[in-house]
């Protein structure tokens, strides 16, 4: 925060350096700023336009808000911010993913030291492939999270530039091309999320997020300029070497160029994060470590290049989520869990954990995917082996954990009085958000409000087809088995009224424990 003060003193001379390093004019001296202050300034005014062959080249960004450098700044305070805060002894958080089971490969053992010594940015990529992240993502998230919590600054880089090309990671066939208002808005829609999970439950000395899209670098950057800066120093045999790269080859598919060339983009963005923002490591799933690994590789190659020394930076890659079979999990007849509430409610991503997590796998995902302490989900394996356990707790648990980081308290609240209110002869109190979020797990039909509003219930359950017939509705009601919204009727004439519709337009019916209904009203 002093380093920020200093350079604060002195706005209208950063303001004006900022300016002329547009306009290829020579800055003003920057008067009462000491070296570390100076060193600062210097980085807010670097882009990758300012530098080696470049850098006689004006910068294309509008000035004054070259992304570039109000991104570096936003990294330079959060990690300064850290430093300032971190008197206190690091957590070891190579030892924490470890015991979480979140640890796959790391490219150094030397990364466990000096993460337990000094702090620096750590990202994670997020390709735009669609307008939300699903559960799978949220390991990376998560990892994120664990490293912010022992002092590191996140990064989120989004792949404005690498959505635009595709991964060929565990993929048997090219991906198809979005078009560019598709990608941007994936961008947008994907940015406010990772913000969001990435900001919350904020305390007191863990680092910010740091969001970045690297269509800001390479959108402008032209082909031979990358080719000549980039490509000279990737060898092709490597390249070929890698298991993403190597298993499309042997593809009926095969691999497009585009998609050959991805390893390089994703190289670069490491060392484009490593020289503006001092990122020192890159996270990913475990079939990302061929493009992490080419990275490091091109960091190393591109310092000796140019006579620097670069620092050491490390991959890191987490275990894919598996069930204890092998397989994928994470997936759902309906396709991707998603972590957006538009796409898939709380209460389905509730249900799905609960409902398909067996007791195998459960430990391992509270572990993974929570941030509970290991000695109470120790403590609960524990339990599970008593006589007295309680069935699906551990996964009431897991559901819980993960859409209240997910969706906060609102969305377990809401979770829950959906699943109360599908349950067998429910008497949970209903309003119209629980039924939408139960609407495509129960059956429903839509009737004119004619057809509902002042009719014998007896005939609106033959009308919507939760009875065949008027006798068999009266013999229902008649054994206490028919419910609207969750009251039991007793009467054969009832009618229904104006008053029974929830916002004028949903009636819940039920005929039996089981045998729900959803009216739409029009």
């Amino acid at each position: 925060m002093a380093l920020m003060h200093r350079l604060a003193t002195c706005q209208h001379a950063v303001r004006a350096a900022r300016l002329a390093a547009y306009s290829h004019q020579s800055p003003p001296a920057l008067h009462n700023i000491d070296p570390a202050a100076s060193r600062t300034r210097r980085r807010l005014l670097r882009c990758d336009w300012r530098q080696d062959s470049l850098r006689n080249q004006r910068c294309p960004r509008p000035a004054p808000c070259c992304s570039f450098c109000t991104a570096a700044a936003t990294t330079v305070a959060s990690s300064e911010q850290t430093r300032n805060t971190a008197g206190k002894p690091l957590h070891n958080v190579v030892k924490i993913l470890r015991d979480r089971g979140l640890l796959q490969e790391v490219s150094s053992p030397d990364l466990e030291r000096l993460a337990s010594q000094e702090t620096f940015p750590v990202y994670c990529g997020f390709d735009p492939t669609a307008d939300s992240l699903h559960l799978g993502n949220l390991l990376g998230i998560i990892v994120l999270r664990w490293f912010a919590i022992c002092g590191h600054t996140p990064v989120a880089l989004l792949g404005g530039a690498t959505g635009r090309v595709g991964d060929p990671s565990g993929k048997s066939a090219e991906r198809p091309i979005l078009s560019e208002d598709n990608i941007e808005h994936n961008v947008q829609s994907i940015q406010a999320l990772l913000q969001r999970l990435l900001s919350q439950n904020g305390e007191q000395g863990i680092p910010e997020p740091v969001l970045l899209n690297n269509l800001d670098w390479f959108g402008t950057m032209p082909l031979l300029t990358f080719l000549r800066q980039v490509g000279k120093f990737a060898r092709v045999g490597s390249m070929l070497a890698k298991d993403s790269v190597r298993s499309r080859m042997e593809s009926e598919s095969g691999i497009s160029y585009t998609e050959f060339t991805y390893q390089l983009l994703q190289g670069y963005d490491f060392v484009h994060l490593q020289r503006e923002h001092g990122c020192r490591v890159q996270i990913g799933g475990s079939d990302q470590w061929g493009n992490i690994t080419a990275g490091t590789d091109l960091i190393r190659r591109l310092g000796s290049e140019y006579g620097r020394e670069p620092p050491q930076c490390f991959g890191l890659t987490f275990p894919l989520l598996t069930s204890s079979d092998g397989k994928k999990w994470g997936k759902s007849e309906g396709g991707a869990l998603w972590l957006s509430a538009e796409k898939m409610s709380p209460f389905k991503l509730y249900q799905y954990l609960l409902n398909n997590t067996t007791d195998q796998d459960v430990i391992r995902y509270l572990k993974m995917l929570t941030f509970l302490p290991l000695d109470r989900i120790q403590s609960l394996e524990a339990d599970m082996q008593q006589s007295d356990y309680e069935p699906n707790t551990a996964q009431r648990l897991l559901a819980e954990e993960v859409i209240g980081f997910v969706h906060g308290d609102e969305g377990v609240s809401a979770a829950l009085t959906a699943t109360q209110a599908l349950q067998p002869g429910a008497t949970t109190a209903l309003d119209a958000a629980t039924l939408e979020a139960i609407a495509s797990d129960v059956p429903s039909a839509s009737l004119d409000k004619g057809q509902v509003v002042g009719q014998p219930l007896v005939q609106v359950m033959v009308a919507s087809g939760l009875q065949p017939s008027k006798a068999a509705s009266k013999r229902m009601i008649k054994g206490g088995g028919v419910q609207v919204n969750n009251v039991r009727i007793t009467s054969e004439d009832h009618e229904v009224s104006l008053a029974d519709l929830i916002e004028g337009r949903l009636l819940l019916l039920a005929a039996g424990k089981k045998n729900k209904l959803l009216v739409r009203v029009s």
